[in-house]
């Protein structure tokens, strides 16, 4: 018996045509809907996105020019609110100074915790006007006893330091944050510090915050710049530091010195209590007690202002998987607080209708929801589907010249970090699935709506390098490193690349090549520091 004859005796010619037919019919009703149907809701996505596009290049170019005309002509926050240095009083001696209460809430950080206790009780303030107080929400006990012991420590020191702890962890950091408030000795204080525990306020802290606090009865909060202490960590860390350093040099800068509003960043600022209570207090209805506290300030009539000369060292996340859920909160956060406050920043009396504009469109429509969507909807499903469907096209403008400004204007904020640009791109497009994914979450309050996973902190990996086992004895569980959603994407614009090399016009297959290679190392688990599971 031949070859054929085998092959056609295991394959029956029935089920041969049977299959042709379904090919057939299959290529038959793409090509009936293509025209009617496929064709002009994808044109509808481009316009849509092309929308998107505009909005977010207007916004960006509007910061670049307000952010170049503060830095060239603008006062600078001592001129615009009245400052003058602490000066000690022979006569009423301590009791000048302001009460403060620095808080340090914190969930099993057996890495960080010394570091950010020290830092607070470092902190160079009168010794009987301030108090420290640890908020430590840890499950673990053996952390647990150890961040007691360390309280205890400094208290052995002459330090005034509490040490708080709850009997659950209902509202996450909020619930702690208001717990704290609620203890007799706040109500002596005037102004409460908060840090997280990877935080490590210098010791003149108060020393440039309070006074503005002090002489201006109208200010509520004074927010301090993050500096990172691990941004060389990885490449990874220093792809956060662009997008970060970007928010904090240009829109925190932006916001304080127009409509003197911005997002609380929840750590590394300093809050005048009474604006706080009459705000309502932290409230844990999103995952953003921060941002939701910042806007109800807001309406109320109060001030913020951002000290970008004033840093605050702190750790970058630097595994892929505390990157994800740290992402997931700030992202879907925001949009679920759009959802809960949009009609009350609306019909809000206390402010005007020019800061409602800045609050809805600039803050959360274009920044918190926009940003994301057009990001990856767009660059990393739209205009790969435009490739298949050649009848819809994308103008040159909105491909290629949109994206590259916004680029540019984002690489302000770190300069020495221009030569990665590319990476950054391509690293942030990678990022944009989830957060998009989580933005659609905050807006339709899916089930991880109020998912709270506390960022891991890993301290000095390189101190710590010398004492570990050998590289050699350890061992990784492959499946903790596989994300189906990037090697899902990743397929998708491998596939298109190759089909627009071979069959496309649009000359469009060195991004989507470069693209799929990010969403496939990413999908492997490949970036970001490895922490091998002992």
């Amino acid at each position: 018996m031949e070859l054929g004859d085998s092959t056609t005796s295991v394959i029956p010619d029935s089920f041969m045509g049977y299959r042709d037919d379904i090919t057939m019919q299959m290529s038959m009703v793409l090509d009936q809907i293509r025209a009617p149907l496929i064709v002009p809701v994808l044109r509808l996505c481009v316009y849509i996105c092309l929308t998107m596009s505009v909005m977010l290049f207007v916004e960006r170019v509007y910061m670049g020019i307000v952010i170049s005309l503060v830095k060239l002509f603008g006062r600078k926050p001592d001129k615009r609110f009245k400052y003058e240095p602490m000066k000690d009083d022979i006569e009423l001696g301590n009791s000048v100074y302001p009460m403060v209460l620095v808080q340090i809430p914190m969930f099993n950080e057996r890495e960080v915790y010394q570091l950010s206790i020290g830092a607070a009780c470092g902190l160079s303030w009168p010794s009987d006007r301030i108090v420290i107080q640890v908020l430590d929400d840890s499950t673990d006990p053996t952390i647990k006893d150890l961040v007691e012991m360390e309280c205890s420590r400094w208290a052995s020191k002459g330090v005034n330091i509490k040490y708080e702890i709850r009997d659950n962890r209902k509202g996450y950091k909020a619930g702690a944050l208001k717990e704290g408030m609620k203890k007799s000795y706040v109500k002596s204080c005037d102004y409460v510090a908060i840090f997280d525990a990877d935080f490590q306020p210098e010791p003149d802290f108060l020393w440039r915050t309070v006074p503005y606090l002090l002489h201006n009865p109208k200010l509520a909060l004074v927010q301090a710049r993050w500096k990172f202490v691990n941004s060389d960590e990885c490449l990874m860390t220093r792809m956060q530091e662009m997008s970060l350093d970007y928010h904090f040099t240009v829109e925190q800068e932006v916001g304080s010195s127009t409509y003197a509003f911005f997002g609380f960043n929840g750590t590394a600022g300093i809050w005048r209590i009474s604006a706080l209570n009459e705000a309502g207090g932290w409230k844990d209805r999103t995952t953003v007690e921060d941002m939701d506290l910042a806007v109800r300030a807001s309406l109320k009539g109060w001030k913020f202002l951002y000290l970008g000369s004033l840093k605050v060292k702190n750790e970058l996340p630097s595994t892929f998987k505390a990157y994800r859920y740290q992402q997931h909160r700030w992202s879907c956060g925001p949009a679920n607080l759009f959802r809960k406050m949009a009609f009350e920043i609306m019909t809000n009396k206390n402010v005007t209708l020019w800061k409602k504009v800045h609050v809805i469109y600039s803050f959360f429509v274009v920044r918190k929801l926009v940003a994301h969507i057009v990001t990856f909807i767009f660059y990393c499903v739209i205009l790969p589907a435009t490739v298949l469907v050649p009848e819809v096209s994308v103008p040159k403008w909105g491909a290629v010249y949109i994206p590259s400004v916004i680029t540019l204007l984002n690489a302000v904020g770190t300069p020495r970090s221009l030569h990665l640009m590319v990476f950054w791109i391509l690293f942030e497009n990678v990022m944009s699935l989830h957060r998009t994914k989580a933005t659609f979450i905050g807006l339709l309050e899916g089930g991880r709506v109020n998912e709270w996973i506390v960022t891991e902190k890993l301290g000095d990996l390189k101190a710590k390098s010398a004492s570990k086992t050998p590289k050699k004895l350890l061992r990784f569980r492959f499946g903790d490193r596989i994300h189906v959603l990037e090697l899902g994407v990743g397929m998708y614009l491998l596939f298109v690349g190759c089909y627009d090399a071979f069959f496309g016009k649009n000359h469009y297959y060195l991004y989507l090549f470069a693209q799929a290679i990010a969403f496939f190392i990413a999908g492997f688990g490949q970036i970001g520091t490895i922490v091998p599971n002992h």
